[in-house]
């Protein structure tokens, strides 16, 4: 890995943090971890105002150490309590910033901003829209999590994953419409063993519900905190997602090969949840489970955004290896690196699985491939 290393402003949210992360990694950088938190809800209010003046100052929010110079290359910051800090830290080390999300209410002086095209971004030179949220990108990560999720359960033959979120301000999730869709799910797909999972926001009543199916694995979060979401996306054939949550969506459809299919719970048209299921469904890479299965099983390569953010964030690198890539053609190589990307919200879709067979359809045995180990490094945090 070439430069220095990145610094991970976070509040400790592990959504965000873990963005933070997928980041440093498909940029190839190693990281450090700083906490930053606002002591009262008014200070953190004022960093609004702040931002709004130019006025770039550490009185109003705690950090739990205080970086060296001359030790990073860049800021990263993900969610409205990282970003004023990650602005003013940055300012402070002399090094870019860039936030990963749309910082609303703040301005938008960033280096770099990688945002959600699901949240309308405006178009400008330092702004990079992706279609979907950052999930983690390394293939050592997705087999470190499908390790420990053998160790706790042992697949006989080609299963189905149902990942199961909560309602929202745009989202209900009423007992009768989700027995509704399950029936009918198990109906469509009885030749496949049956995994599901809830989260933290799943209600009790539907937990309930789950529990009373038969499903071969089951993970109900209010008894068991495991995370088998990684190893789902990797080892299902089909994926069941409900719609309120654009996490669990973006990571079914940037990992793994299954066909993904969107248990529909919104009740907000507009809202930023059924922007990103409409979008998917354009790029049919999601299909929305209306009791028929579909076939949406290609995925959405992120390389380009994060090309274009390493143009902007990290010139210097960029261009090194993009000489490199040009001596590598002229010699008659392929090069690795891409010639620089333009901004747009369109993303690369990746052709995966053949269609599956039809319903009901015995399936043919799987088979699993060896995942290739990735070059990376876990981040520490700032002493």
């Amino acid at each position: 890995m070439r430069g220095r290393k990145l610094l991970i402003v976070t509040d400790g949210k592990a959504g965000h943090e873990n963005q933070s992360k997928a980041f440093c990694n498909a940029l190839g950088r190693r990281y450090d971890l700083l906490h930053v938190a606002y002591p009262t809800p008014f200070k953190k209010a004022l960093s609004y105002a702040a931002d709004r003046v130019g006025v770039l100052t550490e009185s109003l929010f705690t950090v739990e150490a205080k970086p060296r110079k001359n030790m990073y290359d860049a800021v990263v910051c993900t969610g409205s309590t990282a970003f004023y800090p990650g602005k003013v830290l940055a300012n402070r080390l002399n090094v870019p910033v860039c936030a990963i999300l749309y910082p609303k209410g703040f301005r938008l002086n960033f280096d770099c901003i990688l945002a959600p095209a699901f949240d309308n971004p405006p178009k400008r030179p330092n702004i990079v829209s992706m279609p979907v949220n950052l999930s983690p990108t390394t293939q050592e990560y997705y087999r470190d999590c499908v390790k420990a999720f053998e160790q706790r359960y042992t697949q006989q033959k080609p299963a189905v994953g149902v990942i199961i979120g909560g309602p929202n301000p745009h989202a209900t999730m009423e007992v009768d419409a989700m027995k509704r869709q399950l029936d009918r799910l198990f109906e469509l797909t009885g030749a496949y063993e049956h995994w599901v999972t809830t989260s933290r926001r799943t209600p009790k009543e539907i937990e309930t519900l789950v529990d009373g199916y038969p499903f071969q694995y089951k993970l109900l979060y209010s008894s068991d905190t495991f995370n088998p979401i990684p190893a789902f996306v990797t080892l299902c054939d089909r994926l069941f997602v409900t719609a309120d949550s654009t996490g669990m969506i973006s990571e079914a459809v940037t990992q793994g090969k299954a066909k993904v299919e969107v248990i529909m719970n919104l009740k907000s048209s507009g809202s930023k949840f059924m922007r990103l299921v409409k979008d998917l469904e354009s790029l049919k890479v999601v299909h929305v489970f209306d009791g028929s299965l579909g076939f949406a099983s290609n995925k959405i390569d992120l390389g380009p955004a994060f090309e274009e953010v390493k143009r902007i964030l990290l010139p210097a690198q960029y261009d090194r290896q993009a000489r490199k890539g040009t001596a590598a053609k002229k010699k008659g190589q392929v090069s690795a690196v891409p010639g620089a990307p333009k901004p747009t919200a369109k993303p690369v879709v990746k052709p995966t699985a053949k269609p599956s067979p039809k319903a009901g359809a015995k399936p043919s045995p799987k088979k699993t491939a060896k995942p290739r180990k990735a070059n990376t490094q876990p981040g520490k945090k700032v002493q």
